[in-house]
């Protein structure tokens, strides 16, 4: 379980302005949960998440997992970001085995521990293979391999499927939901889709503005599994209905700043 308490964090940008990016979070994520977090741009969604993974400091507030603080990153907590972040220089074997090596598994049980993980993703016969000679979602299965190699019991997630196209997007959203539904890790992961957070989720966060603040969780009541029929996930009515909200919920945070922008004293 991950507890976050009254987080909060201000940035001071070069011009020596604060800028208040998370207010007064207050977040629980049950075992084994498929959290999804949506928001407007710059509302402190990857913020959040960096803090779960101990790679940012944050200003007041807690968080704790399984009742432990956070202090720092630990080998409980796995990170798949928007642009991969692979050693453009290694194999996709050791990329893959990186996070085991870094941690003093022996070569044969971390080679066979990988190429386990890279048939799981569907990149049989590229273990050799480098980076720059893979497709975008090929590259990003790489990084979803290489987050699970440490067998974390929480995965952290920042726009995975962003920077790939949508027929990739949607391959690897199926694959995921396959992985998840098999090893059933917890997982937080944030997204700028409605459909993406629906499809995924079985609550989704939605966010406020700047200064990000949990403005309502919203329940997903769709049964799993969902990777053997995602086509049928997609013609629910829940699916509709909870999409089409998310929407105007997210187009209300947008007017509204919009007005708070434009309410300055004329001139």
């Amino acid at each position: 379980m991950i507890e976050i308490s009254g987080l909060g964090k201000t940035f001071i940008g070069q011009d020596g302005a604060a800028v208040r990016a998370l207010d007064d979070v207050n977040l629980t994520v049950q075992e084994n949960e498929f959290l999804t977090v949506l928001g407007p741009s710059g509302c402190g969604k990857t913020t959040m998440l960096k803090m779960i993974a101990g790679l940012l400091p944050w200003d007041q507030g807690e968080i704790a997992i399984g009742g432990a603080p956070v202090r720092g990153p630990g080998p409980d907590r796995s990170m798949v970001f928007q642009n991969f972040a692979l050693l453009p220089w290694a194999t996709v074997l050791d990329n893959v085995a990186f996070g085991l090596r870094m941690r003093g598994v022996g070569k044969k049980e971390r080679e066979e521990r990988s190429r386990e993980l890279i048939s799981l993703v569907g990149l049989s016969g590229f273990e050799s293979k480098r980076p720059g000679e893979l497709s975008g979602g090929m590259q990003q299965r790489v990084g979803l391999a290489r987050a699970l190699a440490v067998e974390p019991s929480v995965l952290l997630m920042d726009e995975p499927f962003g920077a790939v196209d949508e027929q990739t997007r949607r391959l690897l959203q199926e694959e995921l939901l396959a992985i998840w539904e098999k090893n059933r890790l917890t997982v937080v992961f944030i997204t700028h889709s409605m459909e993406e957070a629906v499809l995924l989720g079985d609550r989704v966060v939605l966010m406020s503005a700047r200064p990000g603040q949990i403005s309502e969780i919203v329940p997903v009541p769709l049964e799993r599994p969902r990777s053997s029929d995602v086509g049928g996930v997609e013609r629910s009515s829940d699916y509709v209905n909870i999409t089409a909200y998310l929407w105007e919920r997210l187009r209300e945070m947008h007017e509204e700043r919009s007005v708070v922008a434009g309410s300055g004293p004329s001139v």
